[in-house]
């Protein structure tokens, strides 16, 4: 019998348009989407179909309509089949989409909880004092010394762990920068800075730490029902009492996705389903491992290829 895993993206993979044939054509889903914009107070719906891009790509915006997405996909999904997953995990913001499915938070809560995230983690470091590089196709161990000797008083670390020759930096921007130049000089097939906005998932972004733990107080949390992996130990939760902890470490820590990974497959896990928009997991999951047959689902064909 094959083992499912549900998985959840992070932020990046949003478009405008995304969600709107889900809500048209599943009960579920439209739900959902009228879920979220009652939470907001804002058509966050409309957004996500209508756009314009560069109000969706604002951090505050995109983590709220991602979850959206992805809740709308996994009601979609509930709606036509009885798979159950044996392990459900996200990567980064998709964390909080994971912790919906398994039961351990409401979907409403998770919601305002995204969109106070995202500001927060926005407010964290003035716009151009940090950001974000890809290094690609350099072993971990190397990436981490290079980033160690770039630092020259400033900060710069791995933050993605996200598949063997790809690791995401991020710190001071012209740590990154310096970085990634030597990276290139070293033998890094290519160093990319990233369009992102904020150095998220480093040290840097211990103000919106601390902000969201405190945010995170009164929310209502229940034990996980599926096994749910954590970003920042790459386990699973052992109980609803670790969740608040483990959300708000996760923003200033690196997401650990490949020991995630090797540990889903470690749960004999042969079958996983991305769930939300864009296929990043995807392809992060074909160079971690080609024994995991991977699917997509974000609109009624994806769907329907995933359940043929």
């Amino acid at each position: 019998m094959a083992k499912y895993a549900f998985l959840f993206p992070g932020q990046g993979s949003q478009y405008v348009g995304m969600g709107k044939e889900l809500k048209d054509n599943f009960k579920a889903s439209a739900e959902v989407f009228e879920e979220a914009d009652d939470a907001l107070g804002e058509s966050i719906s409309k957004l996500c179909f209508e756009g314009p891009e560069d109000q969706l790509k604002l951090t505050a915006n995109t983590q709220p309509a991602i979850l959206t997405v992805s809740i709308a996909a996994l009601r979609a999904l509930q709606a036509e089949s009885d798979i159950t997953p044996a392990v459900v995990a996200g990567h980064s913001l998709g964390e909080y989409c994971a912790l919906v499915c398994s039961g351990a938070l409401k979907f409403a809560d998770a919601v305002r909880i995204v969109r106070k995230r995202g500001t927060f983690m926005q407010d964290a470091v003035p716009v151009g004092v940090g950001g974000m590089a890809a290094i690609l196709g350099m072993d971990v161990d190397v990436v981490e010394k290079i980033c160690e000797d770039s630092a020259q008083g400033q900060f710069v670390a791995p933050a993605n762990y996200n598949c063997p020759g790809q690791i995401v930096i991020s710190g001071h921007m012209e740590a990154v920068k310096r970085a990634a130049e030597k990276a290139e000089a070293e033998g890094a097939k290519r160093a990319v800075i990233l369009p992102v906005s904020a150095p998220f998932h480093s040290a840097l972004m211990e103000p919106a730490a601390k902000k969201l733990a405190e945010a995170l107080e009164p929310i209502e949390v229940s034990d996980p029902a599926i096994p749910t992996l954590s970003n920042v130990e790459a386990d699973f939760y052992p109980s609803k009492d670790e969740v608040k902890r483990l959300l708000a470490t996760q923003v200033d820590h690196p997401v650990r996705w490949i020991e995630e990974m090797e540990k889903m497959m470690g749960e004999g896990v042969d079958q996983a389903l991305e769930i939300g928009p864009g296929k990043v997991l995807c392809g992060l999951m074909r160079k971690i491992s080609r024994d995991v047959k991977m699917k997509n689902i974000e609109n009624t064909e994806t769907l329907k290829e995933a359940l043929a």
